[in-house]
């Protein structure tokens, strides 16, 4: 199959098939006796697993990691769940953080609007942002 029918089919474009070609993703095919790629109707498929993998968040360094265990002949279930792991881990950190600034944020609103702007102090830069205990 030529490079553009399989773009289509897998709902990529050329340029990404080639760069997922460059990067070790999917192998290079054969090519026709005019020069074209001509890809096997498993590339779509993979490119189908590729783009599923990152919409999971997966990288296309982890991506890479887990078709080299399938190509290799193993099951990439065991890898696969650490890597989900390590992601959800990875999330819940960062929903803890987001969650600490949006409390920081909020209570730096209801500092701002209780400041009067004719009230800051000259030696402040702003009072909004300063924490009272360093302001004293």
């Amino acid at each position: 199959m030529r490079i553009g029918v399989l773009a289509e089919q897998a709902g990529v474009t050329a340029k990404t098939i080639r760069f997922y070609e460059e990067a070790g993703l999917l192998a290079a095919p054969p090519r026709t006796s005019a020069g074209y790629r001509d890809y096997p109707d498993e590339a779509a498929f993979r490119l189908g697993f590729i783009r599923d993998a990152q919409a999971a968040g997966l990288t296309l360094a982890e991506i890479r990691g887990i078709l080299a265990i399938r190509d290799g002949g193993q099951a990439p279930c065991r890898h696969v769940t650490d890597l989900i792991d390590q992601h959800l881990a990875q999330i819940e950190q960062r929903l803890t953080e987001l969650a600490q600034a949006r409390d920081a944020l909020q209570l730096l609103k209801r500092r701002a609007a209780a400041t009067d702007p004719a009230r800051c102090a000259s030696e402040e830069v702003c009072s909004i942002l300063v924490s009272p205990a360093t302001s004293a």
